[in-house]
């Protein structure tokens, strides 16, 4: 959720930010009300900030009065050079080819996931993975990937924070998440069962370019399909043998 303050001191910058920042998975259409809230600013600022940004496209307003991201912000974020979505959609179409189930991408921003690429059909598990979206890092396949094999530093400030916990089987506990984390570094591969959403379970493996985790790449299943998880293991490392090496090869 934004965060922020109606303080005196605020430039104009910082409030625009705080503007789009009040707009995430959650709340992708909000009221002039809403925004100001979650922005914390005044609603007479609010409406003059939300007003020139719709008319730049930044914003888009629907037919019940409700604001949501315009295309011009879309236009804009499609012109960032993080070229590792495109080099994995081939790759990452082949995985679902073979697997026939959800596939997804993510990086690690500050403590969380970030998803940025998903394959997927109609008869796939639903998951709450969504381009754009952000979870924890413990609870998700991805995020357990991505943090066995970040510095041992980060994963004790990780540990060191609170945790999360969105279904009764999240590991919470630090000296058990440790554990788990190291084992994970051993076999190559992580796991979850049901510990970001009742019902579904997931394997994932990292990206690893020069020894660091770049990425994650991951599949989701049902938990009734759980025992299935182990014959993913070794297409879901070849999937991540291919996207670290043309992605460490730089553009083509």
């Amino acid at each position: 959720m934004s965060g922020g303050s109606s303080q005196a001191g605020r430039t104009v910058t910082s409030r625009v930010l705080a503007v789009l920042g009040a707009f995430d998975t959650g709340h992708p259409r909000l009221t002039l009300t809403d925004i100001a809230r979650r922005a914390g600013l005044p609603l007479t600022t609010t409406h003059r900030l939300v007003r020139e940004l719709a008319a730049a496209r930044v914003l888009g307003r629907d037919g019940d009065g409700r604001y949501h991201v315009g295309l011009r912000l879309w236009e804009l974020g499609m012109l960032s050079p993080g070229r590792l979505p495109e080099v994995a959609r081939p790759w990452l179409q082949e995985l679902f080819g073979a697997t026939g189930e959800n596939v997804h991408l993510a990086v690690r921003d500050g403590t969380e996931v970030l998803y940025v690429e998903k394959v997927y059909g109609r008869r796939a598990v639903p998951i709450l993975s969504r381009v754009g979206a952000r979870l924890p890092m413990h609870p998700t396949g991805v995020g357990k990937a991505i943090l066995a094999w970040e510095p041992a530093g980060f994963r004790a400030a990780y540990l060191a924070r609170p945790l999360e916990r969105p279904t009764p089987h999240t590991i919470t506990e630090p000296g058990r998440l440790a554990r788990e984390l190291d084992a994970v570094r051993v076999q190559g591969c992580a796991f979850t069962y049901e510990e970001m959403t009742l019902g579904s379970c997931s394997a994932a493996v990292p990206v690893l370019v020069a020894g660091r985790p770049v990425a994650a790449v991951g599949v989701v299943l049902a938990s009734r399909r759980a025992r299935e998880l182990p014959r993913l293991v070794e297409p879901l490392l070849a999937t991540a043998r291919h996207v670290a090496e043309v992605y460490a090869a730089g553009p083509a």
